[in-house]
């Protein structure tokens, strides 16, 4: 794993930017979100009679998108509730979420029961009131902890925030596996985060799915109102990142994933803040050398946010 930080100044600066300085194109974005979204419907949740998955459990990243796609029924969700059933039970899910960051240093949630957390503001009542009432997984917890040795990694009792239980919902909405999340350590370089993904990776074959939660490319302040999903994306700079990272998962070439910021010209418009990017160096730490990569899910919401899913197993 790399020891690299990125310069304190240079990533402040672009957390600035993302989180403080371009506040109101962000609110711009959401807003679109919000007054745009379809009619939300609840699907009815089906008898969960699928098998137990057997042999080593995959490695996944879900672009998750807005938190509406938990009550709406879309292609991306259909995709989701599909590929749960093609899948089957693992024994447990490891979600590491764009949604939890710490800095200098990891935790790892041992919730037994973990909550279900509603950390996002101004959506309808429907979407506060959902629940995923998932058990935790205490014990594989530690044990994900003590793979990555003398690093000392924090134990906490935390719930699941709406980058994992958005999701489990379609993959597996009789909440019938055990969850818990990974901390994003957002002072670490890309390098780093793959090299947690590869300590990781000996977990999938006790039957732990890893799952990485984020987008491709994630700029609110940059989205397109109104815009219905489409298969690319609507601006060329979006496009361009989403199509040169498939083409490095599709090569293997975790270097070019770790390093990001030079994967286009305007890679930095895609990811102007890295905590929604990371997920997905986790999985393909976690994926093995023998392994194809399966683009589940392509197509963009909100004209510039992919939202790829991919699978290793």
């Amino acid at each position: 794993m790399s020891d690299h930080h990125p310069h304190p100044k240079s990533l402040a600066t672009r957390r600035q930017v993302f989180l403080g300085g371009s506040a109101l194109a962000v609110a711009s974005g959401l807003a679109s979100w919000w007054r745009y979204a379809s009619a939300a419907q609840v699907m009815p949740e089906p008898p969960d009679d699928r098998p137990r998955m057997t042999g080593r459990a995959p490695a996944i990243f879900i672009g998750h998108g807005s938190p509406m796609n938990a009550i709406q029924d879309n292609d991306f969700t259909r995709a989701l509730r599909q590929w749960g059933r093609d899948l089957g039970l693992p024994k447990a899910i490891l979600v590491v979420s764009a949604h939890w960051l710490t800095e200098r240093g990891v935790q790892v949630s041992v919730a037994p029961q973990p909550e279900t957390i509603h950390d996002f503001g101004g959506f309808p009542a429907e979407l506060h009131a959902q629940r995923y009432p998932a058990a935790g997984a205490p014990e594989i917890a530690q044990r994900a902890a003590a793979r990555l040795g003398p690093q000392r990694i924090g134990l906490a009792e935390r719930g699941l925030d709406h980058g994992a239980w958005t999701v489990l919902r379609h993959l597996y909405p009789s909440a019938n596996v055990p969850v818990f999340q990974w901390s994003i350590d957002i002072t670490r370089d890309g390098a780093y985060h793959l090299g947690i993904g590869r300590a990781l990776a000996a977990l999938r074959d006790e039957g732990v799915l890893i799952l990485g939660s984020g987008n491709v490319v994630h700029n609110l302040g940059d989205t397109v109102r109104g815009a219905p999903a489409t298969p690319r994306g609507l601006a060329p700079w979006a496009d361009a990142f989403d199509q040169r990272v498939k083409q490095a998962i599709d090569a293997g070439d975790t270097r070019a994933l770790a390093g990001y910021e030079q994967l286009t010209a305007e890679a930095l418009h895609a990811v102007p803040f890295p905590d929604h990017y990371f997920p997905l160096l986790y999985a393909m730490g976690a994926a093995q050398s023998d392994e194809r990569p399966r683009h589940v899910f392509e197509g963009f919401q909100s004209g510039t946010l992919s939202m790829r899913c991919v699978q290793w197993s």
